[in-house]
């Protein structure tokens, strides 16, 4: 999927704990990969793992970011994982209103210069 500079993104994963996700979410704002983090908790995953049915107790994390970080934020984001074989699912937000657009471009690379 091709990045574009003018669109919002946002990736979804699951942790573990909240503290777990808080702390890869601090280390993706720090390095200006994204610009939040929306931490959901207590959700109930129901998956298929080693042949089987099972379900755990997990966090979901909301990450804002620009079109032209998206594979940068993503790639990062899986570097710094606990999980072996983390589920995470990254979109350009195409219809993202121009204010949240330019708070994104503006936050990110403004930071970065």
């Amino acid at each position: 999927m091709a990045a574009d500079a003018s669109k919002a993104a946002l990736i979804w994963s699951p942790f573990g704990s909240v503290e777990e996700g808080r702390e890869v979410a601090d280390v993706l704002l720090r390095e200006n990969l994204v610009a939040c983090a929306n931490i959901l908790p207590q959700m109930t995953s129901v998956f298929r793992y080693e042949g089987q049915v099972q379900s755990a107790s997990e966090v979901g994390v909301l990450f804002k970011t620009h079109g032209n970080l998206l594979a940068r934020a993503t790639r990062r984001l899986t570097e710094l994982h606990p999980y072996d074989t983390p589920a995470i699912c990254g979109w350009l937000a195409d219809s993202a209103p121009p204010a949240t657009r330019n708070w994104l471009a503006g936050l990110l690379t403004e930071e970065r210069s």
